[in-house]
């Protein structure tokens, strides 16, 4: 059995949203999956990104964290925050964060405004305007796991936004050349917004780092082409565990 493999997932979705990705998996490796703060089982609210990876560490141990979206900006903050349990990191449309102040504070304002927007209207209605976003236009029917997203309570969301949202994050990217462990920053071709970041945040990493840009595919690469992103993962595992 290879090292463990903790699986951090997106803004409104919980630990079962993963799709074929831990079946593909489990053969070889211990696979974890867990609960955001604010989301699923967790049963509680959000808290801020330091608090978070804290929670991780503590939770998982040492493995190799696999962040999409916002599960990709705590696996980002988990290996410059908590290095003694990141073993690898795979960065799955995932941000460094936002540097310019301005851009961040508006950001923050937006954030809070959905975090209202979840808690007036609730989350069957964020669900359809969050699912209908041109981000997840590329996934599939079995993909977009409503049922499971309804588990999520409005104030559990709205905290996890207004404190560990993009807009709240420090930005990471001028401590991120201290991460010395193998990286996999994974794109969809489709999304370009995060094609660019994933080709900064390898330069601002630097050595050790591999760049694997999914063709056909948007922000949700995993889960709009499973087998290949399984695949891409495995391969890179194999290449340095």
């Amino acid at each position: 059995m290879g090292l463990p493999l903790v699986l951090l997932h997106g803004f409104g979705q919980t630990a079962r949203c993963w799709g074929a990705l831990p079946g593909a998996l489990v053969r070889d490796y211990e696979v974890v999956r867990l609960d955001a703060p604010g989301h699923g089982a967790t049963g509680g609210e959000g808290v801020d990104l330091p608090t978070t990876v804290d929670l991780i560490a503590d939770a998982a141990g040492p493995a190799v964290y696999v962040g999409y979206s916002m599960g990709g900006r705590m696996a980002l903050q988990l290996a410059v925050d908590r290095p003694d349990v990141v073993r690898g990191l795979v960065v799955v449309g995932g941000t460094p964060g936002i540097e310019d102040d301005a851009e961040r504070a508006a950001r923050r304002e937006a954030d809070h405004a959905l975090a209202q927007r979840i808690r007036d209207d609730g989350v069957d209605a964020f669900i359809r305007y969050w699912l209908d976003l041109p981000l997840f236009a590329g996934l599939p029917a079995e993909a977009r796991f409503e049922d499971e997203r309804r588990r999520n309570t409005a104030e559990g969301l709205a905290t996890s936004l207004e404190r560990a949202g993009t807009g709240s994050q420090a930005p990471l990217w001028d401590r991120l050349a201290a991460v010395d462990v193998p990286v996999l920053l994974v794109a969809g071709q489709a999304d370009p917004r995060y094609v660019d970041i994933a080709f900064r945040t390898s330069a601002a990493i630097g050595p050790g780092t591999e760049l694997s840009l999914i063709a056909d595919a948007g922000h949700s690469v995993h889960l709009e082409h499973p087998l290949q992103f399984a695949g891409v993962l495995r391969g890179w595992l194999a290449s340095w565990s």
